[in-house]
């Protein structure tokens, strides 16, 4: 091997003015680039802006309303008033009293006649009677008139010695026994009769007496 040393390369030094004259080249190139860019900014911000994204909104049509079908319209009747039939009470024409006669039958044989008898009249006259009245008052039960209810019931009634009613049976009814049931109570309640009379004396009878409820239209 050769004693010859090996020559070593030396590196250039760097030239400090050239570098600091680059140096200023470039700044001055930069500042000059950003003073010319400078009134781009605002155009560059409105383009930015414009060119943001548009939203779009979709209306739906209305839905479809349907007509209403068409309205029969009546003549209004105005209705008529319905008035209730008034009643009518009818009541038996008064009847003179009753008086029992006493009937003796003639007799062919001649037998001697009996002495009279010293026993009083019967406390009560035999059979149904037919007695006048002294007072009569009726009223038409109010619930009977409201649902039209009429008709006649008879009622034998037990006429006292001073003409008070003391029992009333239903003898044939009306069909109704809301106006049986009125007819009694008002007999028995608040009539008056003229008594019969055998021999001169009031005794107590059973009178037949019908009870007349009648509705008359107005």
């Amino acid at each position: 091997m050769s004693s010859a040393s090996l020559a070593v390369a030396r590196r250039p030094q760097p030239d400090m003015v050239r570098i600091a004259a680059l140096s200023a080249a470039i700044a001055f190139n930069l500042a000059a680039l950003l003073f010319a860019l400078r009134p781009l900014a605002p155009q560059f911000a409105a383009v930015i802006e414009t060119s943001r994204p548009t939203t779009i909104d979709f209306h739906m049509p209305p839905p479809k309303v349907e007509q209403p079908p068409a309205i029969d319209i009546k003549p209004f009747h105005k209705p008529v008033p319905v008035v209730a039939p008034k009643p009518v009470v009818h009541q038996q024409p008064l009847t003179p009293p009753v008086i029992a006669p006493t009937v003796t039958e003639p007799s062919h044989n001649a037998l001697p006649s009996a002495p009279p008898s010293t026993q009083g009249p019967p406390s009560i006259a035999p059979g149904v009677v037919s007695l006048a009245y002294r007072s009569a008052p009726l009223k038409f039960p109010a619930q009977a008139a409201r649902m039209h209810m009429q008709g006649t019931v008879l009622l034998r009634v037990l006429v006292d010695e001073t003409g008070k009613p003391v029992d009333v049976v239903v003898e044939h009814t009306s069909g109704y026994p809301l106006l049986d049931k009125s007819a009694r109570d008002q007999v028995l309640g608040s009539w008056q009769f003229q008594p019969a009379v055998i021999d001169g004396h009031a005794v107590k009878a059973w009178a037949r007496v019908p009870v007349d409820f009648a509705l008359q239209e107005m």
